[in-house]
């Protein structure tokens, strides 16, 4: 198949367009992640000479959770998302290289999709951990699917939340990584107000368009805290790079864990129609659709995104086999 210049998704919402929201939509979810002292939490780990960043709490009888973050991204993307997954299980958050806080790779290092599964392997590794349920946004999603296929044995469960992999094995790279590299250099130079923009209510709308349906409806604490920190990082030219160097469509049929796949009806940066190819091509596979949420569901509506992935992580047998969570729809 030919590549293209672009596969838009859903057209981003208007800033009026907040007064139809859902009305959970940007509801803080329970537990509430500002009760937690995440200093405390904060750890590194060297892997491959590299300190990487992350938080590790919780514990239980299930599996533990890895969650891996997208493109500019960190592990506060998860913030609405752990304390109510660490109440029953240990919860593992990272920064991968270059991004958070975690430095960048060696310069002889190759950065790809594929090393970042390892990278994620290699982690799981040296904290002790052996079956896990694995759970990706976006360019996470790329990865984790990526760990489902190179270590088979590792997951247990995979959850792919609008990830990538698909769409972008069809993108032109040149236009996408031009269009990269200006908005990272925005990003860079708009750091020091990065909290006064999460503030108001139309900056926020206007520089969290393409991610969130609602942007203003995004809590302003969870926005700064959660994603204006992780924008300008150095790793992200490198991660866009890898996110179009590669494709792994005819190897997901590799895949042959419960998987879950969960997207955005209204997600502007990866076509919903990428979810019905994950679930074509992985076998043991079911899709749900959130409604009234765009391409980070799992900080847009966290209390209906939580229970659905608790509940999936508790399933025992096949995906495919399951319905749907109450108030969903499995396609748009």
């Amino acid at each position: 198949m030919g590549r293209r210049l672009i596969r838009p998704g859903a057209a981003p919402s208007a800033p009026w367009n907040y007064r139809d929201a859902l009305d959970d939509y940007g509801q803080t979810a329970s537990p509430d992640w500002r009760e937690t002292d995440w200093s405390r939490e904060l750890k590194q780990i060297e892997i491959d000479g590299i300190p990487f960043n992350y938080v590790d709490l919780g514990s239980g009888e299930g599996d533990p959770v890895v969650l891996v973050h997208g493109l500019g991204g960190q592990w506060q993307n998860w913030l609405e998302n752990i304390p109510r997954l660490a109440e029953s299980r240990r919860v593992v958050a990272m920064d991968l290289p270059g991004c958070g806080c975690t430095p960048e790779q060696p310069d002889d290092v190759d950065v790809t999709i594929t090393q970042y599964g390892r990278w994620v392997n290699q982690l799981c590794d040296e904290l002790g951990l052996d079956k896990i349920d694995l759970v990706g946004n976006s360019m996470g999603g790329y990865i984790a699917a990526e760990v489902a296929i190179q270590f088979p044995e590792r997951v247990s469960r995979l959850v792919l939340v609008s990830a990538a992999g698909v769409s972008s094995a069809e993108t032109f790279q040149a236009p996408v990584l031009t269009f990269g590299r200006v908005a990272a250099a925005l990003a860079s130079n708009a750091a020091a107000r990065y909290r006064t923009l999460a503030a108001r209510p139309i900056t926020r709308h206007v520089s969290l368009a393409l991610v969130a349906r609602h942007p203003r409806l995004l809590k302003a604490d969870l926005a700064y805290e959660g994603f204006f920190k992780g924008a300008g990082k150095p790793g992200f030219d490198d991660a866009l790079r890898a996110s179009l160097d590669y494709d792994f469509r005819d190897r997901l049929g590799e895949v042959k864990v419960p998987t879950l796949i969960v997207w955005g009806e209204r997600d502007s940066i990866i076509p919903i129609r990428d979810a019905d190819e994950f679930e074509r091509l992985i076998e043991d596979s079911r899709k749900v659709v959130m409604k009234d949420c765009g391409h980070i569901p799992m900080a847009e509506r966290p209390d209906t995104f939580n229970d659905l992935l608790v509940d999936f992580l508790d399933e025992e047998g096949r995906a495919e086999d399951k319905e749907s969570a109450e108030g969903e729809s499995q396609a748009a």
